[in-house]
């Protein structure tokens, strides 16, 4: 089975600073899988609002994922600090990609990179909608 591999950007527009919860430990004691998704969306939302926009209020439509790929590459533990760099790209008529590097603060080791597809969504028609000029061009800032 091959292995996932993201291919990211050379330079990310955003980033964020996330720390390892307790809560965030799988039984293994260090980050876990499910957490790092978390730690994705927390970076994606606040990637948004840096913007003013939001997973609900995206210039007018809203924001769906439509698939997550994730490239574990180091264990984070507890207290760890965490930079979350996020940059958008890979644009079509109605969606685009959102790339992310988690690296931990310390020694800069690369925990996790990612991508996730986001797809522009009319919540009233529950449709399908273009990507709104508005929002491509923050994106694309």
């Amino acid at each position: 089975m091959p292995r996932v591999k993201i291919a990211l950007p050379e330079t990310f527009s955003f980033s964020t600073k996330l720390t390892v919860r307790i809560t965030d430990l799988n039984y293994g004691g260090h980050l876990g899988n499910d957490a790092v998704l978390s730690f994705i969306h927390e970076a994606r939302m606040q990637y948004l609002k840096n913007l003013g926009l939001s997973e609900l209020e995206f210039a007018g439509v809203g924001l769906i994922m439509s698939d997550v790929g994730i490239e574990f590459k180091n264990e984070a533990f507890f207290g760890d600090e965490i930079t979350a760099f996020v940059g958008a790209g890979e644009f079509s008529r109605v969606g685009f990609e959102l790339f992310y590097k988690l690296v931990k603060d310390e020694d800069q080791a690369p925990v996790a990179f990612a991508k996730t597809g986001m797809v522009c969504f009319d919540y009233t028609t529950r449709k399908v909608a273009p990507i709104p000029a508005e929002a491509l061009a923050k994106l694309k800032g």
